[in-house]
């Protein structure tokens, strides 16, 4: 009896959450498409590479995933590189996030961005996300800006890094194949869809005056002309 109670209180909060997993497919499809392991695209006039996620299981039931991101400087100058680190709850949320520059010898590393509880518990963790990608940024670019950092592709490495975090947090889905992310509303100001308009029933329309025929003269009498001023 004790055996058969422990058994199921284990298997109880093995399913307390469905164990999240990250798409892929979908992470590549947003940057513009995965070419073997990376992918390819412009922000802000400057050029990105991004490399497929390493992922590792949490031993809470949760994921650790790690992004390797290229600024991609042309022939002639060496790349920038960085890692993304972002820890996955068991409900699929976001945790905390780390990143780490490397540029030319120069190593710039931001805080441990955890997300607080106050932030999640407002919109289903969507606040603690946004919270943490926000935060993440911000200490990157006071760094570089202490750094006297100013070329371009360098100055929006974190915005890079930012448009990464945003789109791994769209491919995050539950155990059932699910987003863990909420639909994006509606677009303020967008025509909303166009609904078919009601048939005109013969009831609604106005009637139509009758004709109006000219009065007939009484039978048997005659008609007179009579010259206009006579």
């Amino acid at each position: 009896m004790i055996r058969s109670t422990l058994l199921l209180l284990a298997a109880s909060f093995g399913t307390a959450f469905a164990a999240p997993h990250l798409d892929e497919d979908a992470l590549g499809k947003s940057l513009g498409g995965w070419q073997g392991k990376t992918a390819t695209y412009s922000l802000s006039g400057s050029e990105y590479r991004t490399y497929k996620p390493e992922i590792s299981p949490t031993p809470d039931g949760g994921l650790f995933v790690s992004i390797r991101i290229d600024h991609l400087r042309g022939l002639l100058s060496s790349n920038d590189h960085a890692v993304l680190e972002i820890t996955i709850l068991p409900n699929g949320q976001i945790a905390s996030a780390q990143s780490t520059l490397a540029l030319q010898g120069l190593s710039i590393s931001s805080d441990l961005i955890r997300g607080s509880a106050s932030a999640g518990a407002q919109v289903g963790g969507v606040g603690a996300a946004v919270k943490i990608g926000g935060d993440l940024v911000a200490d990157l670019s006071s760094k570089l800006l202490r750094e006297k950092i100013v070329e371009a592709g360098r100055v929006s490495f974190p915005a890079a890094l930012r448009h990464n975090y945003n789109q791994l947090y769209q491919a995050i889905r539950t155990e059932d194949g699910k987003p863990v992310a909420p639909a994006a509303a509606p677009t303020p100001g967008a025509p909303a869809a166009s609904a078919k308009e009601p048939e005109k029933s013969a009831s609604t329309e106005p009637a139509k005056p009758a004709p109006v025929e000219a009065p007939k003269p009484a039978e048997g009498s005659e008609l007179k002309m009579h010259a206009f001023g006579k």
